[in-house]
């Protein structure tokens, strides 16, 4: 068996990480559906490590120390970008979108535990199989695993990447044809309406230049010593949380922080943080942990939810298909209102890259719509996860399990 400190435990993952990388541009259906390549890699990783356990084989030991750290500073980086300014930006809209998001994964959490209770399962088992692994997809449905561990529920990280992988296959395969009927059905037409070419540019990407190396370098500086302080000022915060008896995930602390000093920061102008280079350390991040998380996997603590988990996703994304309707409806019952339809049953099975893949479909084969790719990545990519955060801890906290 070999043992890995934990810096090679990063290393591995790293190496994870480049096979995720090629086995989707090698394999066609993992491109299409956007599955994640740490996700990818890391399960190919687990799958190896569950076929050694059959044959009564170790592996290897991984020191998984450096996962923590690496997944609080993902969710902190969430927080450093939910700027209230970014909601004002198309104002009503946005503020609707959000409702809508938040509204429902309250509606899977209740969902899941119907099922829960059906097949006489912790009530628990729902939540993470709802909007914790669904709306949160596998970072949140991992983040949160430890303390579902807690509330009695075994094999809670197992179950987070098997849900969260299946809800992220569904969501790319769903999207695209509810929309599509529902065009059909409201006879949808697009507006045929002029698009700039900087909105163009807004639907695919926001390019930071710098005068200089030194300028990139100083402003990757203060995203990193920004995210260090946020970090630090959120163990305080959460143990603060804790004094009054509330359980939640180690991020949560920091993520308040973070989001703290970037409405601080957009009043003031102080730090002038930049989102993309927060959020491209985000990713790193994020990337890392996920790859060292499914690594760590024990795959075979699932037996025996195959078909609670079945019977939980077929009616989820029942339901969000049928949601497309009312989104349709509430978000102005036009060209637009559609295609963020197809956006929300993105990201609220899958991930938001989800959710950019079906809107920019449609996109290609009907036109242009900027408004929705500007309302729903916006809820998508930061201010979903932030709520959905809260929600997964108010069930922890407060439902009977």
């Amino acid at each position: 068996m070999i043992h890995l400190d934990a810096v090679q435990t990063v290393a591995f993952a790293g190496l994870t990480l480049f096979a995720g990388y090629a086995l989707c541009r090698v394999i066609p259906f993992f491109r299409r559906y956007n599955l994640p390549e740490p996700v990818v890699g890391g399960l190919l990783v687990a799958l190896a490590v569950w076929w050694a356990h059959g044959q009564q084989t170790t592996l290897f030991e991984l020191d998984t120390t450096l996962k923590t750290p690496l997944m609080v500073a993902f969710f902190t980086t969430l927080g450093i970008n939910a700027s209230v300014r970014l909601l004002r930006v198309s104002g009503k809209q946005v503020m609707l979108f959000l409702l809508i998001g938040s509204v429902f994964a309250v509606l899977q959490n209740l969902i899941g535990i119907s099922v829960a209770k059906l097949f006489g399962l912790n009530p628990m088992f729902g939540v993470l199989a709802g909007s914790a692994t669904l709306t949160g997809g596998p970072a949140t449905g991992l983040a949160f695993a430890p303390l579902f561990e807690k509330a009695g529920l075994a094999g809670a990280e197992s179950l987070a990447v098997t849900a969260a992988m299946a809800g992220i296959i569904c969501g790319g395969l769903v999207g695209g044809p509810v929309i599509t009927v529902l065009m059909q059905r409201f006879k949808v037409q697009h507006p045929n309406k002029k698009v700039t070419e900087a909105e163009q540019l807004a639907e695919e990407s926001v390019v930071v230049r710098y005068p200089s190396e030194s300028a990139r370098e100083f402003d990757a500086l203060k995203s990193i010593v920004v995210l260090l302080m946020a970090m630090w000022l959120g163990v305080w915060v959460g143990k603060g949380f804790e004094g009054i008896g509330l359980t939640l995930p180690t991020y949560i602390g920091a993520m308040l922080v973070g989001a703290v000093i970037r409405n601080v920061d957009d009043y003031t102008g102080w730090v002038k943080l930049s989102v993309p280079t927060t959020d491209l350390i985000g990713n790193i991040c994020l990337a890392l942990f996920l790859a060292i998380a499914l690594m760590d996997l024990k795959l075979w603590e699932l037996a025996g939810m195959g078909l609670p988990l079945l019977v939980n996703l077929v009616i989820q994304v029942a339901v969000v298909a049928l949601f497309a309707v009312p989104i349709y409806w509430l978000m102005g019952r036009d060209y637009d209102a559609a295609v963020m339809g197809g956006g929300f049953i993105g990201f609220m099975l899958g991930t938001t890259a989800n959710a950019m893949a079906v809107m920019r479909r449609l996109a290609q084969r009907y036109g242009p719509a900027p408004r929705a790719f500007l309302v729903a990545p916006l809820v998508g990519a930061f201010f979903i996860d932030f709520i959905n955060a809260l929600i997964i801890t108010g069930f922890l906290n407060f439902w009977p399990h």
